[in-house]
């Protein structure tokens, strides 16, 4: 979706800093307002997306420098799954023992 296809170049404000092309276009992703309409609503919700970077995204980040999983080994949609999974199962075991202890947490699975 091209917008102004060189119409008002001639009264725009900007145009020393623009293209020196004859053909002046400024195109957009089609989905643009998309993006800029969650771009206001994080914007609008700063706290409610400082709780989710304390809450959801720290595993992500732990499994990414802690366990160095960086990247997937794996290829397609079921073994990545099996992977990020057993990555997940270990993140979860590490911080239960970190936070019950090895001996509470083997009495309760007992």
């Amino acid at each position: 979706m091209c917008l102004c296809e060189g119409k008002s170049c001639s009264s725009c404000t900007l145009k020393e800093k623009c293209t020196t092309a004859l053909q002046r276009t400024a195109c957009r992703w089609e989905h643009g307002k998309v993006i800029e309409e969650m771009r206001e609503r994080v914007l609008l919700n700063q706290d409610k997306i400082r709780v989710r970077q304390w809450l959801s995204e720290h595993p992500f980040g732990t499994l990414k420098r802690g366990f160095d999983q960086v990247y997937m080994l794996l290829r397609e949609l079921r073994k990545v799954n099996a992977e990020a999974s057993l990555s997940f199962l270990a993140y979860n075991t590490k911080r239960a023992v970190n936070i019950v202890g090895i001996k509470d947490l083997i009495a309760a699975l007992a």
